[in-house]
């Protein structure tokens, strides 16, 4: 199995709206791709939060296939769409583990 996790530092003054965006449409996108099985949502604890919130989010898939079928498919359009609306209030890294 793989999980494919994506850490955010959002902006103070975008939080909300970013929070509620991500949970109403950009995961629903992601999930929509039907490459994985089940998605979480996590805030990261023992963080300086002075410049911002940071989030984690993890997604699970089958196989390197899947997900390689997701980064080629799918990742670049929901990348850009997450950029061109928050632009420079977040900051945002990907790590892809193999949960063994």
């Amino acid at each position: 199995m793989i999980l494919y996790n994506v850490t955010v530092k959002i902006d103070h003054e975008v939080h909300d709206e970013w929070l509620q965006w991500m949970r109403e449409v950009h995961i629903p996108e992601v999930m929509a791709s039907g490459l994985f099985l089940e998605h979480r949502l996590a805030r990261v604890l023992l963080q300086d939060e002075e410049d911002g919130v940071t989030y984690s989010f993890q997604y699970t898939c089958s196989d390197m296939s899947a997900m390689q079928k997701y980064t080629g498919l799918h990742a670049p359009y929901l990348q850009k769409a997450h950029a061109d609306r928050y632009k420079d209030k977040f900051v945002a890294f990907r790590t892809l583990l193999e949960v063994i």
